[in-house]
């Protein structure tokens, strides 16, 4: 059984900073053993030097789509879990609107066998809602599937869901975490008529977060959270980009709260002023709004409203990024980068560097229920991730690991590095070299 001791790091972790060097056993935690206190490794364990460095759990993203299958031209769930673990995301929650739509027990279950074949990251995939599969969702078994995902706005794929009926069934019969996209279809196609009669066809970049409005965002979120307190439903608002949506969220303990919110990284990097310099690379559903918005949504994060920190990683080629903001595609590649931007972040004195692992690691495991990963602790799964700070890095296309081959980062320059990335006990990613043994496990969900 292969062991590692990690010596000498800097371990944050439930809210503190601490030295501690870390004895792996298998794939689980055998000993976290803080600096104070004597302790002789195994002679048999690899040692790894992680003195000058942080240890963190590994980052769970409860929002991701990999195009597995179907659009597999520009992702797919190898190449873009490598790119995963490169950035230190141990975890990730996939979404449906692939070709095939993930609506069928049958489908869903083709996903999991896929990933099993392929994934470098440990992996789950959400049932996706339409119309007419309501007896489908109700099957899918909640301890495999972390939720039902409901796009309340049409996007990537064209999954919407917005007649009433239909979403009153779905809240009030699924006893499952319902996840939405929310974005008023009707709002959307009002303004995009009024843009379109004022200025013609070819709308740029600077229309778009004025088509997928705050009000879209607003009334939809509000929609889904009044049901989900008439059905007493568990709802997760995915992708928040407004500072008035944050109004419909509590600041409680997360265990807690029956309704949740996820922010995600660019929503809390960018704001509208970023158009001129990024154009479609930055055009995301829900779109990136003013500054006022983003650092509303960072307060949010830090005051507890909001609950986790994802990305939304929607690769696409640059090549379908061109043309008007109505029909560029939205999205953008981010597994890489995600952690790197926080801690980025942290280092602006925007967030500590405990937040960032609570929000990415701590709060996902919590709010999906998801036993025995997400914290640095003896018994549970040893996903962790080595990063070294002070270690300037720029994002350039030949350090970029995305099948598309892009990224909204690149010429941005982080000060921490992800050197390691443990799965499950195996040393999967090692400064820029991947292990081509897998031992990704499916995730489970105790809720």
């Amino acid at each position: 059984m292969k062991r590692y001791w990690i010596e000498g790091a800097r371990v944050i972790n439930e809210g503190k900073t601490f030295f501690a060097s870390v004895l792996t056993e298998g794939n689980r935690i055998a000993k976290v053993v803080p600096r104070e206190i004597p302790f002789k490794a195994p002679e048999d364990a690899e040692r790894i030097d992680a003195y000058g460095c942080y240890l963190l759990p590994g980052v769970i993203d409860d929002q991701v789509h990999f195009r597995d299958p179907g659009l597999t031209y520009k992702g797919d769930i190898e190449t873009e879990s490598k790119a995963a673990i490169a950035g230190g995301v141990t975890s990730f929650m996939d979404m449906p609107n692939t070709k095939p739509q993930t609506t069928t027990i049958t489908d869903l279950l083709a996903k999991y066998e896929r990933a099993s074949q392929v994934s470098y990251a440990n992996y789950a995939f959400f049932m996706g809602a339409t119309n007419d599969n309501l007896e489908e969702v109700k099957q899918a078994n909640s301890s495999f599937v972390p939720g039902v995902k409901i796009f309340m706005g049409s996007s990537t794929g064209n999954m919407l869901v917005d007649n009433k009926e239909t979403l009153e069934r779905i809240f009030s019969q699924v006893k499952k975490l319902i996840a939405v996209h929310s974005e008023k279809e009707s709002i959307i196609q009002a303004n995009i008529a009024r843009y379109k009669s004022l200025y013609g066809d070819d709308l740029d970049i600077h229309y778009h977060p004025l088509i997928r409005s705050e009000e879209a965002c607003y009334l939809s979120s509000l929609e889904a959270v009044e049901m989900a307190k008439r059905f007493d439903t568990r709802l997760h608002l995915l992708h928040l980009s407004t500072a008035r949506e944050i109004e419909l969220l509590e600041n409680k303990p997360l265990n807690a709260k029956m309704i949740t919110g996820e922010v995600c990284v660019h929503h809390l990097w960018f704001s509208d002023q970023d158009y001129d310099r990024y154009g479609n690379r930055i055009k995301w559903n829900p779109s990136i709004k003013t500054i006022y918005d983003r650092n509303a949504l960072r307060e949010g994060l830090r005051e507890g409203y909001i609950d986790i920190a994802a990305t939304d990683h929607a690769p696409h080629l640059l090549s379908e990024k061109e043309g008007s903001c109505l029909k560029a595609a939205s999205g953008g590649p981010l597994v890489q980068h995600s952690l790197v931007a926080m801690l980025e972040l942290a280092e602006q004195g925007i967030f500590t560097k405990e937040m960032v692992v609570e929000k990415m690691a701590h709060a996902p495991a919590g709010l999906f229920g998801i036993p025995d990963r997400g914290y640095i602790r003896e018994g549970y799964y040893a996903d962790l991730v080595i990063v070294r700070p002070e270690d300037p890095w720029t994002v350039q296309p030949e350090n970029i690991l995305y099948k598309c081959g892009w990224s909204p980062f690149e010429g941005t320059t982080f000060r921490n590095r992800v050197l390691k990335t443990f799965i499950n006990g195996t040393l999967a990613y090692n400064e820029g070299e991947i292990n081509k043994v897998r031992t990704a496990m499916p995730l489970h969900f105790s809720r």
